[in-house]
């Protein structure tokens, strides 16, 4: 991908495109992450973006930092809300949901 002048990315390409890419590193960063280090990170990009004092630039970049940190705790709540379903149905002696 070519960067323009502007600082972005051109999408397509013979390396795919940006979404792609996007959703790439978002699947390796939830692997990566645990939910506490994520969880810190996200309160500290709030700080920053509700303090003010960042250019247009940095905000936007933090913005979408947040995103995906919100994304990564958003996959380990979900993936503990099902172990703990799992747990009850199988105390209650079902099958767990989806099957």
């Amino acid at each position: 991908m070519a960067a323009k002048t502007d600082g972005t990315e051109e999408v397509g390409g013979a390396g795919g495109t940006a979404a792609a890419k996007a959703s790439e590193v978002a699947a390796s960063e939830r692997a990566a992450l645990g939910y506490e280090q994520a969880r810190d990170e996200l309160i500290d990009v709030v700080r920053r973006l509700e303090a003010g004092g960042t250019t247009l630039e940095e905000s936007l970049a933090l913005w979408e930092r947040g995103e995906e940190l919100a994304k990564v705790c958003r996959h380990w709540l979900e993936g503990a809300r099902a172990r703990l379903d799992a747990a009850l149905a199988a105390e209650d002696g079902e099958p767990p949901a989806g099957e």
